[in-house]
Order: C-alpha cells, then sequence, then structure tokens
C-alpha cells in the first residue's frame, strides 16, 4: 500500500563526488522491499514533480529507509541540504521488488553500475538473513556481487562484502577489471543460476543478452525517468513481449509494473 506522509531526515552524508547517503526516518519500513522505490516530494514550489529514488536499505527495528542518490538537477540538489531533523514528504512504497524466492539453492549474481548499485544493498542483505550467525547476517559463497563504476571513486563496496564475494570493474580500470560488469565476470570466469542487476540500459542490455545465452533467468531492474510514479500519467513505459492486462497493449508502466522485471519478458 502506497502511501504519503512526512518523514525526518535522521543522517546524510557525501559518500563520494556528488553522490549523497541519507537516512530517512518513516513507518514506510514496515513494509518496504528491496528493489521499490520512494517519491520524494522537493519543498521548492517550482518543481512541480516529486523525485523517484531507489531504496538501498531498510531498518525496521528503526523505523528508518536509507537512499544513496547522485546530484542530477534541481531537486536532489535541494535534497543533498538537508540536515538531521529536517522534515520531507515522501510517497512510498512504491513499485514491485526483486523475486528472492528465485535465489534459494542457487548461485546468485548480484549486480549493480553506478546509481543502479544502492538497490542492490539490502537485496544481498536479505539473501544472506537465512544464515545468520550471532544475529548477524553471514556472507554466502554462492553469492557473487559484481560492481560498476567510472572510476576508482567508488562507494558502498565495503558494506557488499559482508554479504557475499565482491568483484569490481571501473571504466578506466583503476579498480579491478577494466570494462564493466560482464567483462568482470568473463575475467573472473563466474557462474551463476539467476542474475539480479540494476544499472544504466547498456549494462542491462548485456546482461539480459549473457542471461539468454546461458538460459538462466535475470531480473534488472530499470531506471527510467518517472514523472507520477504512480502509474497515471504512462510517462514511463517499456515494451513488453507480453500484451499488457491493463492497456492491452505490448507496454508496461515502470513505475507500477516494475521496476523489477524478468529480463526475457522486456524487450531493451
Amino acid at each position: 500500500m502506497k502511501e504519503k506522509q512526512s518523514a525526518a531526515v535522521l543522517s546524510q552524508k557525501e559518500i563520494a563526488p556528488a553522490v549523497y547517503d541519507m537516512w530517512i526516518g518513516t513507518s514506510l519500513a514496515e513494509q518496504a522491499k528491496p528493489g521499490q522505490f520512494l517519491c520524494i516530494y522537493p519543498k521548492d514550489k517550482s518543481t512541480l514533480l516529486p523525485r523517484p529514488i531507489s531504496i538501498c536499505e531498510i531498518d525496521r527495528d528503526r523505523q528508518a529507509l536509507r537512499i544513496v542518490y547522485r546530484l542530477a538537477g534541481s531537486g536532489t540538489r535541494e535534497f543533498s541540504g538537508y540536515e538531521k531533523g529536517e522534515s520531507i514528504s515522501v510517497l512510498g512504497t512504491l513499485g514491485n521488488g526483486f523475486p528472492l524466492e528465485e535465489a534459494a539453492g542457487k548461485r546468485v549474481f548480484l549486480m549493480g553500475g553506478g546509481i543502479g548499485i544502492p538497490p542492490i544493498l539490502e537485496l544481498a542483505k536479505q539473501l544472506c538473513v537465512k544464515e545468520r550467525n550471532a544475529g548477524e547476517a553471514a556472507a554466502r559463497e554462492d553469492v557473487m556481487i559484481i560492481l560498476g563504476y567510472r572510476d576508482e571513486r567508488t562507494f558502498l563496496q565495503a558494506e557488499f562484502e559482508k554479504y557475499g564475494r565482491v568483484y569490481t570493474a571501473t571504466e578506466d580500470g583503476s579498480v579491478g577489471t577494466r570494462g564493466n560488469v560482464m567483462d568482470a565476470v568473463r575475467e573472473q570466469g563466474l557462474t551463476a543460476e539467476v542474475i539480479y542487476a540494476c544499472g544504466p540500459m547498456p549494462m542491462l542490455r548485456a546482461v539480459k543478452a549473457y542471461a539468454a545465452e546461458q538460459r538462466i533467468k535475470a531480473y534488472i531492474s530499470l531506471e527510467e525517468h518517472m514523472a507520477c510514479g504512480v502509474g497515471a500519467c504512462l510517462g514511463c513505459v517499456a515494451k513488453t513481449k507480453r500484451v499488457h492486462h491493463h492497456s492491452h497493449v505490448h507496454n508496461a508502466r515502470i513505475c507500477t509494473d516494475g521496476p523489477v522485471f524478468e529480463a526475457a519478458d522486456i524487450l531493451l
């Protein structure tokens, strides 16, 4: 169930150039799932539309959600100035999440590229919950986390190491494999039985092609500009193989039918 409410900024810091890490106090944490997102409303009234931002981490005990976002325009620039204790307006939780049950007993790739990395963190955390040790999620040897960055200015990398084996790719080769996440998979000789991925469209096309070649399932979270965030405006659509039950055309609304789709069902 989606709900608009007033939330409180619990903390905020810059963790990489133009990349900000914010914890928000909100009861929406009770229902949040990995892969979902929030719409955050700027206070500047000249900015009409809310900004969709993926959920990075969920803390149900504290009733808090974490978002990690990159400066992209006036809205996110405003958000980056928020301080602890400040009140903000949020709508959530939105979209569907990653199907965790598909990973049971399987070798898994978790793949994130750029600002598509943050939503993979809570997914990694929840996949490891079943193997707890003294109350902490234990890293799974069958979970391989492949992260793609532009250069050595990485973020969240150390946090992923608690949940699986981490491999890194950078476009300039400054850290890990030179290239993208698929280059890291090939260089390391990695294999999996299911893939979860979020990142820019060229990366997702490569993941989709690899999954089809290997005949394995892949679930991809699409990054897209959104207007309403609730499926009313049809401003964010993806082409699908199947006829959509609502629109009766080969389209799906990323904000409500997604952002997570099975890769085989989407035409990229």
